[in-house]
């Protein structure tokens, strides 16, 4: 699918050129023809070689959706929510060889809901982040933006997600997985074991209880609570393999989820 970026261009009649790797000459050779004076990357999927980054005269630019130095890497918000972060923000900073290393130009925190997931908290990003990039990029042109260092304390790396992210482990406490639900959602969903077949959990709240870890403990209308290594949880929104994200009070009419069966 087309990005908003690319669909823009398409309307004004602009050309948009998609390389599939970097690392070929004729790629950089078109980039360093277009003559820019500034380069301005956002979640953009391949590694831009030290050619590419001073193709510009200004350099490039990223606009990093963490607090840096917390989370340089591929999943900042996915991270922040896992970890249970009560902030996260945008910077913007130049681009340099390293992971996400590079001096920063602006920086802004944003509080972090306690009903947040990934997909809210990428929107509240993203519009702070044009925001910020608008304001950087006035600031270079008026010969008046100044870059500081990133701290050398308080590093971490948010690795890309994978499939293990996505498994729920019961034994964990219900605040633990009530995250990751979050972190997961809208995608790829965070995932259980039911009769040997994948469920996923869409939305779901730390609840009073407690029994054996993966254990339903409940089951009606109000949602499915299930016992974790530390509380429970209760599970409002699922989905089985090859359905439909359902609540809980409809999931329940078509699957019996009862009381007293395990999960994972």
């Amino acid at each position: 699918m087309p990005s908003a970026v690319k669909r823009l261009a398409a309307a004004r009649g602009l050309p948009v050129y998609q390389p599939e790797s970097l690392k070929e000459q004729q790629a950089r050779d078109r980039i360093a023809a277009v003559k820019a004076d500034l380069l301005v990357v956002a979640a953009y999927g391949l590694i831009l070689p030290q050619a590419v980054l001073d193709a510009a005269r200004f350099g490039a630019l990223n606009i990093h959706a963490s607090l840096l130095p917390r989370w340089r890497g591929a999943a900042p918000i996915q991270r922040a929510l896992l970890a249970g972060d009560a902030q996260t923000g945008v910077t913007i900073m130049r681009m340099d060889a390293g992971l996400d290393t590079g001096p920063m130009l602006a920086q802004q925190a944003i509080a972090i809901d306690a009903q947040d997931d990934a997909g809210t908290l990428h929107d509240k990003l993203a519009a702070l982040g044009a925001r910020m990039i608008v304001e950087a990029i006035d600031a270079l042109a008026a010969g008046r933006a100044r870059e500081m260092p990133q701290p050398q304390t308080g590093v971490s790396y948010a690795r890309k997600l994978d499939r293990r992210d996505a498994q729920i482990d019961w034994h964990h406490a219900a605040t633990d997985v009530a995250r990751q639900v979050r972190a997961l959602r809208p995608a790829p969903g965070a995932a259980t074991q039911w009769h040997g077949q994948p469920l996923k959990v869409w939305r779901a709240f730390p609840a009073e209880g407690g029994g054996v870890a993966g254990e339903v403990l409940e089951s009606g209308d109000s949602g499915v609570v299930i016992a974790c290594g530390d509380g429970a949880l209760r599970v409002t929104e699922l989905q089985r393999a090859g359905g439909k994200r359902l609540p809980a009070a409809e999931f329940l009419r078509g699957c019996a989820l009862a009381p007293g069966e395990r999960l994972g």
